[in-house]
Order: structure tokens, then C-alpha cells, then sequence
């Protein structure tokens, strides 16, 4: 069995001179992990810090894309001739940025004078003229366009209101004397803004307003100049951006970093756990990257004292290749396994893969999965961080082709299926479709179908259950725990206890046999270990008190604990059963979905029912299926040896944020 990558501690002793080579050359590896988490300190002044701002408002004013993170791999730390460079395209682009702004500003005030200009172009007659008539009261101002038709239908005849512009963003509002405290009131509910007119204004004379359309028309001129010459940058300039964006992002991350480093005036102390496999070639190419200048000191876990009292966890790594590894995350999310003991993820990937499988049993609808999951894997289809589940995809839309073939359905239809039955089973024998009879409805034996399957599907519960409890046995061999190996309701003796119960439980059900005095002698001693275990389990692990709390305590932990494997054993057996309910209840919208096409009126109803039906079962389905797989492996698999956590290997590693 694969177990846990194999970790050495690298203590490194490297001179000032050396430092940023050495930290660029692990940022790019990505395979140590600090010993203990920097306290980054950014008190201290990061000057690249500053230039990955300026550069990154650049690439913003410039509309160019963002760098990756792989963009960032391929990168180095700057020069200083890239240095020099840098600055001179900062000076570039601020400079045109200032431009643009005050071109903006301008074109944004001669607009606005045009504006407000054209507004009063209707307004030819001196305002004077109107003011004085002791029968009129007028006001001129600003509202929203949006509200000019209301505020005319609210005065109606009591007022006369005037646009004084195309837009009716300026108005001219007159009624009586009388009517001018409802004129008023409805102006301050419409937003009216007053406008104070010289008493001699009489309108905008022609030779101003098209001077002043003039001058907007140049300074729009100007500001498209600009707007091309920043097209033109963006263009020519895109590459240097993206280069220092990346070195920058480098030299700033392990300014940071090595800021946080023990150091004296002239030497850094750096500490940090590395997987075994690639610890002598990493050291090898560190010892000529600072040629001969750095001390390297590697210990074995075993050698470190605070991992040997237990008060340091070793980082845990696991080896896997590409579709294995698409399954880690499961196991991490729930825990990280302890160091140096059994890698549980290819049991994770096959278990998974089985029980989505029989669940979730269509071919055509599994061949969607697998699709997707290889438009994933090439990168045609990009859903985020979803991608590395590809291969996660491409196996249960195997699994689900396969358990499709055996129960003849193919988008929740015979198509194609008949032929492909017969076919397989003619190779064997006697030809017969479907292969696996799910439909139990529609069969004469619709118990004996529906027993066999759970029968079936508690088989694979009762694996996948025997499975976890041979990983706790041998955890616990390895992390030298006799006593909770042996002792207690997931060590030997309830393991034991649990094989031994299905197996007679079997053989009278099924071979009339009958119990004998070793049956009841096994259960009960195996039975009385796994339930008051813990004292036994307490000496052989070397702990005392064995009794830690009185032999009452002992009693009557000990009957709890009787219960508590009764009740689990049976749960995590029984629970297994929805994998069979599931598999059923995906026949049965299978044949709702046939029965709903077969009352269609039409072709294109039947094909759009078709297509609705297998998308929403593909969606819901797929969504509720995986849930309840994920449900029963954290809860039946992984219970019966996650009872202890590691660390999880997460290593120091250039981002680009």
C-alpha cells in the first residue's frame, strides 16, 4: 500500500549575496515548505513593492490583460538594466496619463460651457423685458429631462413651461402672480435648481455658440490624439509590461520573504520540510547555484526533537499521477492524513468511481461527464478552479457508460442499447437484454431484483468498510499504537468482531448453519475488546492510568461504548442501502422521462422533453448523487481511521496576485 511521501527537514545557511538566487530558485520549485509560518513583516521597505503598483495602474490605463500565475513561473528576477527600463516606460505612461486626464477635464469644461450655453438659445428677448410685468412671474433653471413632461402635466394651464435647450435640461417656467406659490411648489417637487439671470440677458448670440462648438470639436480632436497614442502603447509596449509586471511580482515577493528570514549582518538561516524524492537533486542544483557559498544541513523526521514529542507535525505529500491526483482534494478537505501512514486517495478515486457509477447508471448521460471532463483536460471549456477535476469527470462518466450498458439505457432511452446487449452477452452464452434488469416494475421477480440490489450494494458497503478498518490497523502498526491497533471498536478486535458477525449472519441466512459454541466465544471476546477496550488500549500504548477513571468509570464507559458499536457497525452497513435506492430512483425518471415523450403530440415536443428531462437528471441528479457518494465516504470510510490529523504540504511558491 502507498503511503505518505517520505519528508526531510533542510536547514540552509546562505550568504547576503545569495539570498534572492536561493529564494527565486524555491519560489519556482514550489517544493519546500517554511518550517515555521513567516510572520511576513511589511514594516520593512519594499521599494519593488512600489513599482508593481505603478505597473500594475499601467497595464490597468493601457486596457491590457492580467499576467498568470504561469506567466510568473516563467519569469525571473529583474536586472538592473530591466530596472532602468521599467522607470523610463513608467515615465511613458504616467506622462500620457496626465495627458489624457487633463485632456478629459478640458474637453469635459468646453462641453459643459456648450452645454449650459445652448440652454438659454431659445431666450432672445431681453429677460428684462419679462421680468417687470407685474402680471407674470417666471423662473429659469435646471431639472432631470426625465421629469420635464410630468412637471408640465402637474402645472397644466396655470403655468406655461418653456425648454430653453434640446435636451429639456433648462427650462423656463411662467404663470401668474397669483399662481406662483403653486408653481413653485410643483418646481421644488420636481428638482428644480434656480438659475440667477442678469436682468439684461437677451440669449446667446449665434457667433458664441458656434465659436464655442468649435472648440469642443478641437479639444475632442485632442483627446482622440491621445486615445490613439495610448492604443498604440498598448500595442507596442504590451511585452515590457507583461515582463515586469512578472519580475517585479518576483523581486517584491521575496523582498517580503527574506525581510522575514532570521539573518545577521551578512548570513540567512532558512529552515524548511522538503519531500525526500526530490531533496538531493534540489540541494545539488542549490550548491551550484551559489557555487559552493551555502551549508546544508538535512535531518530525517526521526532526528528532529520536537517531531519525536510530538509537539511538530511533518508536512504530509502525496505522490500521484494525473487522475489520482484529482481525487486529493477530497481527503483534504476532510483532514490530511498523519505522516508516514497509509495514501487513502487511490481508495478514495476507485470508491468514488464505483459508487457514482451504480448510482447515477446511463450511457448516454455518462458520456457527457466524460466529455466534459476531457474539454476540461484541454482546456476548451475553463470553469475556474474546476479544471483539475477534469480527470474527476472523464472516470464517472466511465463508470456510469459501463453500468449504462448493463442496464440498457442510453439518455433514458433503448436506443442503441438492444443490439449492444445482445451482442456482450452472446459472447458468453445466452443472449439477453438488458444485461442487469433494473425496471422491476416491469419484471414478474420485482423482489428478487430489489434484494439482490441492495443485497448488492451493502456487499460494497461491507468492502469499503472492511477497507477503512485495515488502513486504521496498519495506521497504527506504523505510528507504533499497539494498543488502539488491537484494542477498540475500529482496532483488530472490532474489525473482527464485524467480519466475523456478516459472516455468521450469512451462513444462517443462506446455509442453515448452526451456532456453535466457538460462534458465541468469538463474538464475545471480540465483541468485549472492541467495547471496553480502552483500559487495554491505554497499557500496550503506555499510557497510565490504565483505569484513568476507576473501574466504575470503566463499566460503564465500556457498556456506552457496547451500544456505540452495535449502532455504528449497523449504520455504516445500512447505509450503503441508499446507494441502491439511488440507482433505482434514476430507473424510475429514466421511465418518466420515456413515458412523457410517448404522450407528446409531436416530434420536436418528444425531442424537446427528451433533451429537458436528460439535462435537468444530468444537473440535479448529478449534483445529489455526488453528495451523497462524498457523504459516504467521510462518513463510513473515513470514520474508521481519520481519528488523527496531520499537516498538509503547502509550499512556498510564486503567485501572482
Amino acid at each position: 500500500m502507498a503511503k505518505t511521501a517520505a519528508m526531510r527537514l533542510v536547514e540552509l545557511m546562505i550568504l547576503k549575496e545569495d539570498i534572492d538566487a536561493v529564494l527565486e530558485f524555491l519560489g519556482k520549485k514550489g517544493n519546500l515548505q517554511f518550517r515555521n509560518q513567516l510572520q511576513l513583516n511589511h514594516s520593512e521597505p519594499n521599494p519593488e513593492l512600489t513599482v508593481l503598483s505603478r505597473l500594475k495602474s499601467a497595464r490597468s490605463f493601457l486596457n491590457l490583460d492580467d499576467v498568470t500565475t504561469q506567466d510568473l513561473m516563467a519569469s525571473t528576477r529583474p536586472s538592473d538594466y530591466d530596472r532602468v527600463l521599467c522607470q523610463k516606460l513608467l515615465y511613458t505612461t504616467d506622462t500620457l496619463k496626465q495627458k489624457e486626464l487633463e485632456a478629459s477635464e478640458e474637453l469635459k469644461r468646453v462641453e459643459e460651457a456648450y452645454k449650459e450655453t445652448l440652454s438659454f438659445s431659445n431666450l432672445k428677448v431681453a429677460y428684462s423685458e419679462l421680468e417687470h410685468l407685474s402680471f407674470l412671474t417666471i423662473r429659469v433653471g435646471q431639472i432631470d429631462p426625465s421629469v420635464f413632461d410630468e412637471l408640465t402635466f402637474a402645472v397644466g394651464s396655470h403655468a406655461v413651461i418653456v425648454p430653453l435647450g434640446q435636451d429639456k435640461s433648462h427650462i423656463l417656467a411662467a404663470t401668474t402672480k397669483n399662481g406662483r406659490i403653486a408653481l413653485d411648489t410643483e418646481l421644488n417637487r420636481h428638482g428644480f435648481i434656480k438659475m440667477e439671470i442678469p436682468s439684461d440677458f437677451q440669449g446667446v448670440p449665434d457667433d458664441i455658440l458656434s465659436g464655442l462648438k468649435v472648440q469642443v470639436e478641437e479639444r475632442r480632436k485632442i483627446f482622440d490624439s491621445i486615445e490613439e497614442e495610448k492604443h498604440n502603447m498598448a500595442l507596442t509596449h504590451a511585452d515590457f509590461i507583461k515582463k515586469f509586471l512578472c519580475q517585479f511580482s518576483i523581486a517584491s515577493e521575496i523582498t517580503l520573504i527574506k525581510n522575514s528570514l532570521e539573518a545577521t549582518g551578512l548570513v540567512y538561516r532558512l529552515t524548511g520540510w522538503i519531500p525526500e524524492l526530490d531533496c538531493h537533486s534540489m540541494m545539488t542544483e542549490l550548491d551550484k547555484l551559489s557555487e559552493g557559498r551555502i551549508a546544508i544541513r538535512v535531518f530525517e523526521p526521526e532526528e528532529v526533537p520536537s517531531v519525536k514529542i510530538g509537539q511538530e507535525k511533518v508536512p504530509v505529500k502525496l505522490h500521484h499521477g494525473k487522475i489520482i491526483s484529482a481525487f486529493e482534494r477530497m481527503i483534504f478537505s476532510y483532514g490530511s492524513p498523519a505522516y508516514g501512514t497509509i495514501d487513502p486517495t487511490p481508495f478514495v478515486a476507485f470508491f468514488f468511481t464505483l459508487l457514482f457509477g451504480i448510482m447515477f447508471g446511463d450511457a448516454g448521460q455518462g458520456l457527457v461527464f466524460f466529455i466534459l471532463g476531457l474539454l476540461m483536460q484541454t482546456k476548451i471549456i475553463k470553469f475556474g478552479g474546476w479544471n483539475k477535476f477534469a480527470p474527476v469527470f472523464c472516470a464517472i462518466g466511465c463508470s456510469s457508460m459501463i453500468m449504462g450498458i448493463l442496464t440498457g439505457e442510453f439518455f433514458s432511452t433503448h436506443a442503441f442499447m438492444p443490439s449492444l446487449s445482445y451482442f456482450l452477452t452472446g459472447l458468453f452464452g445466452h443472449s439477453r437484454y438488458p444485461i442487469l434488469q433494473m425496471k422491476f416494475w416491469e419484471a414478474k421477480n420485482a423482489m428478487q431484483i430489489i434484494f439482490g440490489i441492495f443485497g448488492f450494494t451493502m456487499a460494497v458497503g461491507f468492502v469499503i468498510n472492511s477497507v477503512g478498518l485495515i488502513i486504521n490497523f496498519i495506521n497504527k502498526i506504523i505510528c507504533k499504537k499497539y494498543g488502539s491497533a488491537f484494542f477498540g471498536k475500529t482496532g483488530l478486535a472490532g474489525a473482527l468482531w464485524f467480519w466475523y458477525t456478516v459472516i455468521f449472519a450469512l451462513r444462517m441466512g443462506f446455509s442453515s448453519h448452526t451456532p456453535s459454541l466457538f460462534d458465541w466465544l468469538f463474538i464475545g471476546i471480540t465483541l468485549f475488546f472492541a467495547a471496553f477496550g480502552e483500559p487495554f488500549e491505554r497499557f500496550f500504548d503506555g499510557e497510565r492510568p490504565a483505569f484513568n477513571e476507576g473501574f466504575g468509570g470503566f463499566v460503564i464507559g465500556g457498556l456506552v461504548e457496547l451500544i456505540e458499536v452495535f449502532s455504528s457497525y449497523l449504520s455504516n452497513s445500512i447505509s450503503f442501502v441508499r446507494v441502491g435506492a439511488f440507482a433505482f430512483s434514476h430507473a424510475v425518471l429514466g421511465f418518466i422521462i420515456v413515458k412523457m415523450c410517448s404522450i407528446a403530440p409531436n416530434a420536436a415536443a418528444r425531442l424537446a422533453i427528451l433533451i429537458a428531462g436528460n439535462g435537468i437528471v444530468i444537473v440535479l441528479e448529478g449534483m445529489i448523487v455526488a453528495i451523497q457518494v462524498i457523504r459516504l465516504q467521510y462518513y463510513e470510510f473515513f470514520s474508521k481511521f481519520f481519528n488523527e490529523t496531520g499537516k498538509e504540504f503547502i509550499p512556498f511558491a510564486f503567485k501572482y496576485k
